[in-house]
C-alpha cells in the first residue's frame, strides 16, 4: 500500500498470532510483532467471488512503542504460550483456530486455542482479531480504489463504525491507501471526506 518495507529484526524477540477459520473472510491470517515494534500482516483471502482462492496479501508496518510493550507485557502473563490456554469448555461455539507463538534466544512455544479464559490471552485475542479486522479494510481499499471505485463508500462507513465501537487497531498502518483516496479527484467528493475523516483519527490528516 505504498508503505516503506520494514524488516523484522533477527534477534528481536517476536509474538505471533494466527487465526484460521474456513468460514470467514479472510480464512486465514497471520500477524507477526517484533519487541521493537515491527510488524507484518499476511492474509489468504478472495476479493471477490471471483477470485482465485488462496490469493495472499502482506503488508509490514511499524507498532508505537505503547502497542508493542503492551503485547509483551500480555504474553509474559501468560507464561509465553508454554502451556495450555483453551478453556476446554464443552458447547463452546467455534470461532476459528487460534495459534499464539512466543519466540526468542532461548523459547519457542507455541499454543493453539478456540477460546480461553486466561485474561491475558484474552486481551491479546481482541488485539489481533481487531488488528486484523483493520488490516483487511486497508486491503479491500486498496482494491476497490483501483478496481471498484464504487465500493469505497460501503468500506469506509464499515470502518467509521468500527471506529465508533472504538475497535479500528493501528490505524496509522493503513494511512496511505486512505490518503491516496483522499487525493484522487476521481473519487466522490463524499468518499474522500470519509477518508479524510479516518485519517484525522490516525492522526496524520
Amino acid at each position: 500500500m505504498g508503505c516503506q518495507v520494514l524488516v523484522l529484526a533477527q534477534d528481536a524477540p517476536t509474538v505471533t498470532f494466527s487465526l484460521d477459520f474456513p468460514e470467514s473472510e479472510p480464512s486465514h491470517y497471520v500477524i507477526v510483532i517484533a519487541s521493537d515494534g515491527h510488524a507484518s500482516y499476511d492474509s489468504a483471502t478472495k476479493h471477490s467471488a471471483e477470485s482465485s482462492p488462496g490469493e495472499t496479501f502482506h503488508l509490514d508496518f511499524a507498532l508505537p512503542p505503547r502497542s508493542s510493550t503492551r503485547v509483551f507485557e500480555l504474553a509474559k502473563q501468560a507464561r509465553y504460550f508454554s502451556s495450555e490456554l483453551d478453556s476446554g469448555k464443552k458447547g463452546m461455539a467455534f470461532t476459528g483456530t487460534k495459534t499464539l507463538t512466543y519466540k526468542d534466544a532461548q523459547k519457542d512455544a507455541r499454543a493453539t486455542y478456540n477460546y480461553s479464559s486466561i485474561p491475558a490471552v484474552q486481551e491479546l485475542t481482541e488485539y489481533f482479531q481487531d488488528l486484523g479486522a483493520t488490516m483487511e479494510f486497508g486491503r479491500r481499499l486498496e482494491y476497490h480504489h483501483r478496481y471498484q471505485k464504487l465500493a469505497l463508500d460501503q468500506d469506509l462507513k464499515a470502518m467509521e463504525d468500527a471506529a465508533s465501537r472504538d475497535t479500528l487497531r493501528e490505524l496509522p498502518a493503513i494511512a496511505p491507501v486512505l490518503q491516496k483516496i483522499v487525493n484522487d479527484s476521481s473519487v466522490m467528493n463524499g468518499v474522500r471526506a470519509r477518508a479524510q475523516r479516518l485519517l484525522a483519527k490516525a492522526g496524520t490528516g
